[in-house]
């Protein structure tokens, strides 16, 4: 983070604590980690922490802008400090891996409804399921193949768009 993490938080109006910056920190290091991830990444910098301290910090952090809240579909909600810019997420099917991805238009929102019900909408929020390079290396799936193991031809780099998006999944990589 370029400004102190103290100072952010001050900003936005958040009493700074130890366990506060903490889970800023835990979140910033550990991109799409879950609130056990976190708990996990805290506990090893602070200390003991509660289940419930993490989640409370978590949710503030959220409720602030500070940090984002993502809930795939059959997954725990995960955190990431890439807040506000309007981009989205591609996960694998195989390893449950998260990248971002810029969105494809830029400007929010980025998909229209084919009925807005009358809503003003301003915010689309995408996920784009697939499999990571890893996983078509051990078994991959052609799509209509109804899952039947088929060799890979070649693998695409999923993992395009910005330098900051090609480090954040290097970094997911290496995470347990």
């Amino acid at each position: 983070m370029p400004d102190d993490p103290a100072d952010i938080l001050r900003r936005h109006g958040v009493q700074v604590t130890a366990q506060r910056l903490a889970v800023l920190a835990a979140v910033s290091d550990r991109p799409h980690g879950t609130a056990d991830d976190v708990a996990e990444v805290v506990r090893a910098k602070i200390g003991v922490i509660s289940r419930q301290a993490v989640y409370d910090a978590l949710a503030v952090l959220a409720d602030k802008g500070l940090i984002r809240r993502i809930q795939p579909a059959k997954s725990p909600a995960r955190f990431e400090d890439r807040a506000g810019d309007n981009h989205h997420h591609l996960i694998c099917r195989g390893c449950g891996r998260m990248v971002d991805v810029d969105c494809p238009v830029g400007a929010a929102p980025c998909l229209a409804p084919a009925d807005d019900a009358g809503y003003a909408v301003d915010e689309a929020e995408v996920i784009y399921w697939g499999r990571c390079p890893q996983c078509l290396d051990r078994s991959p799936v052609r799509p209509g193949s109804e899952g039947k193991t088929v060799p890979a031809a070649r693998v695409l780099d999923v993992r395009g768009g910005s330098n900051r998006e090609s480090t954040r999944a290097d970094d997911q990589n290496k995470q347990p």
